[in-house]
């Protein structure tokens, strides 16, 4: 069987147009949707939602893209991206894109030690100390009211109906109950004067710090509950990835020259 020159060149063309086809995802007006674009909205939708790549997925992804092809043919036909608001606006959505990709490549390019991780860990666990302590105060204005405080509770008034009168809302509500917390939890000489008494001890003075003047009573020490490496790492990996990000974005604002 013998095939004729023009049915020849037919099935030629027909075999090479195959593998153009299988990369378009549709054809819309004769403008051809790039299989790739739905790949990148169901990794999008993957990595976003956690949603599976699925057939049905695909076929949802597939409309959204054709509904979106006759929405943006149309926008073309009208002009409209010669509009200043729309390009000012696809301008500040490119940049958003670019800069995006410019971290995605920086971090992937510098990536987090273990070392590092370890050595923040270690220094987190150094602050956070081995004891957690809990405890009472009422943050007052001024010395004097404390002091007034300080001597009432001498006299044998209960620290819960004293915290009342507490500038501190969230303590007061609940008699001045600060809850369990480490020293590093507090400003410096709130934790200070805190670790300095015994539970049941009363702070003798008024503690000073820049939201006024604190009377504090321990109520209970225990050994601290510091959580594992494990279960603090991608916290910290976050944490030193956004320190070098910023050393990284001051470092080219630096060499920028800015007019």
């Amino acid at each position: 069987m013998t095939f004729k020159p023009s049915r020849l060149l037919v099935v030629l063309f027909a075999a090479a147009a195959l593998p153009v086809m299988a990369q378009n995802l549709a054809v819309v007006n004769g403008k051809a949707i790039p299989s790739s674009r739905a790949d990148m909205m169901v990794k999008q939708l993957s990595a976003q939602g956690g949603q599976a790549d699925t057939p049905e997925l695909r076929n949802m992804v597939k409309d959204e893209l054709i509904n979106r092809e006759v929405l943006i043919q149309e926008a073309d036909k009208l002009g409209l991206g010669n509009n200043a608001d729309v390009k000012a606006q696809a301008d500040i959505a490119r940049q958003s894109i670019l800069i995006r990709a410019l971290v995605a490549d920086f971090i992937k390019k510098n990536p987090i030690k273990d070392a590092d991780i370890q050595a923040e860990y270690d220094k987190f666990k150094a602050q956070a100390g081995d004891k957690e302590y809990h405890a009472q105060h009422i943050l007052v204005e001024n010395e004097a009211d404390a002091k007034a405080i300080i001597a009432k509770l001498k006299a044998g008034g209960k620290f819960e109906d004293l915290a009342k009168q507490s500038k501190d809302p969230g303590s007061a509500a609940n008699g001045g109950d600060l809850g369990w917390a480490t020293p590093a939890s507090f400003v410096k000489p709130f934790s200070d004067a805190l670790v300095a008494l015994k539970p049941g001890q009363l702070t003798e003075t008024p503690v000073k710090t820049q939201f006024g003047y604190h009377v504090i009573k321990l109520d209970e020490v225990r050994a601290a509950k510091i959580p594992t490496l494990a279960e603090v790492k991608p916290q910290i990996t976050e944490a030193l990835q956004q320190k070098k990000l910023q050393a990284y974005q001051q470092d080219l604002r630096a060499k920028a020259k800015v007019q």
